[in-house]
């Protein structure tokens, strides 16, 4: 039986950090401020992951507040995700994602990005999207004051009636 999950994230953007999306390191004046390497893009797909397993999200696996995880790359948490699917019997499907960015333009590093994330997750990258979009100079996002991401996954479980 296919099951979906959704999930989003976001971080602000600061000056000091670097910035790493899908595990690929970007050049830019600003990072994402968060707890681990704050990968908004990793983050988002972890949630819709676990989302389709109907556990909680991200933060419950990997709480901010544990120091184990700071400064950790969001590749263990996505690698941790796809673990999860393993121990239930499940296959990933595919997965998709939409990082909201203002700038930098990112779409030059997709490949990149899908390479990572297939790793990560023991599949193929033909069965990963990967796209940005800005937000039309709208809000936080088009002030360049964070970024954001959308993911989607669907995942092959077996009927547990």
């Amino acid at each position: 039986m296919i099951h979906v999950g959704i999930g989003y994230d976001v971080h602000p953007l600061v000056a000091g950090r670097k910035l790493v999306l899908g595990g690929v390191e970007i050049p830019h004046s600003k990072g994402l401020e968060g707890h681990s390497d704050a990968d908004v893009l990793m983050h988002a797909l972890c949630d819709a992951l676990l989302g389709a397993l109907g556990e909680q999200d991200i933060g419950t696996f990997f709480p901010n507040t544990d120091p184990r995880w700071r400064g950790a790359a969001s590749r263990v948490f996505l690698q941790e995700a796809a673990r999860q699917v393993v121990f239930r019997s499940g296959k990933i499907i595919n997965v998709d994602v939409t990082v909201i960015a203002q700038q930098p333009k990112l779409m030059p590093y997709a490949s990149a990005m899908k390479v990572n994330i297939a790793a990560a997750l023991g599949i193929g990258p033909r069965q990963i999207g990967v796209k940005a979009t800005t937000n039309e100079m709208l809000g936080f996002i088009g002030r360049q004051e964070g970024i954001a991401a959308m993911a989607v996954a669907g995942v092959d479980l077996p009927d547990e009636n």
